[in-house]
């Protein structure tokens, strides 16, 4: 199967492997893991940031800034199809009991500074007033859009005049930087707390760093171990994380090779490919999604749905040239 539904479904190399089996571990709740302490140190250094923090999961490491940036029943500005908002189970609500203010971020889901200043509520006697601004780069639903340094500036700046928290969703933010030839730390600066995931296009199995102020990382520590993510010897799923953290040059092969895929559906019938920014592109489709789905799986190809007439094809390390060009030449015969 040639498996384009995500670059969630990588499988760890053979040197991520032997890295797990021989990792230096220690008790993490304690500090104490000398694995995990290297790879933290090392995400802070290059997501531009005092501290970091390992966490299971991006979702966990979103929920968890969440809850250390605000007050219960504050509003949370976010753009209406980003990961925090739409795919984390409502986990704002759940977790850390605020609201969400949604903000249309347009095609690209570029969230624009008037947008920040017009959904700012000041709390009162009678409103919870705002508590947090929620970027994300590059935005999933959008189509993997990599968003430029200087308007997630802009965004944050805005906020920051109203004393806001900004708290970046970089999940996929070093395919951002490798897209738009920008550190991932030039495109944080302006944030407050950062999520990168280790996973995905880096290749690592498991994990996420959350970064920030040294305060910070402290009050995200304690909200881990609340939510059940403080983990013991973790050096053997950290050791991977580090070698992933290496990885970053590689996505742009990623990117290369959705955009020869974008290019050789062009022409599939009944198919309308969007142009690719980074790994990802997605496809209008005449038929209903879930069909055009079915028999690109009967024939080999897998893909995901992102709405009734839209599919998803993500690029990773595990997909090749051939790998693209069979898919193509299996979508053009539909």
């Amino acid at each position: 199967m040639i498996d384009l539904r995500s670059d969630t479904v990588t499988r760890p190399s053979d040197e991520m492997r032997e890295a797990a089996a021989g990792a230096a571990v220690g008790d993490d709740v304690y500090g104490e893991d000398p694995t995990v302490n290297e790879l933290e140190a090392r995400a802070a250094e290059l997501l531009g940031k005092e501290a970091a923090l390992y966490v299971p999961s991006g979702t966990m490491g979103n929920q968890i800034a969440v809850r250390a940036h605000t007050e219960r029943g504050q509003e949370v500005l976010l753009e209406e199809e980003c990961h925090t908002y739409k795919w984390e189970l409502g986990g704002i609500a759940q977790h850390s009991q605020v609201q969400a203010r949604t903000i249309d971020g347009g095609d690209r889901g570029v969230i624009r500074p008037e947008q920040v200043h017009d959904g700012y509520v000041e709390g009162d006697d009678h409103r919870p007033g705002t508590g947090l601004l929620v970027l994300e780069n590059t935005h999933n639903a959008r189509g993997g859009t990599a968003i430029a340094p200087e308007r997630i500036d802009e965004a944050a700046r805005a906020a920051h005049e109203h004393d806001l928290a900004v708290h970046l969703d970089g999940a996929r933010l070093f395919n951002a930087a490798a897209a738009l030839d920008a550190p991932a730390a030039r495109i944080a600066r302006e944030a407050d707390s950062v999520m990168s995931c280790l996973s995905k296009g880096l290749g690592a199995p498991v994990g996420s760093m959350l970064a920030g102020s040294g305060e910070f990382i402290e009050r995200a520590r304690r909200i881990r171990k609340l939510m059940g993510g403080g983990m013991r010897q973790a050096g053997i799923v950290a050791a991977p994380g580090l070698l992933a953290l290496e990885n970053r040059d590689r996505l742009h092969e990623d990117h290369r090779r959705a955009r020869k895929l974008a290019a050789g559906l062009e022409d599939a019938p009944g198919l309308s490919p969007s142009e690719p920014e980074t790994n990802i592109v997605l496809v209008e489709t005449d038929d209903p999604a879930e069909t055009v789905l079915e028999q690109l799986r009967e024939r080999g190809v897998a893909g995901s749905a992102f709405g009734e007439h839209t599919i998803r094809l993500c690029t990773h390390w595990d997909i090749d040239d051939a790998d693209v060009e069979t898919a193509i030449e299996v979508a053009s015969s539909l």
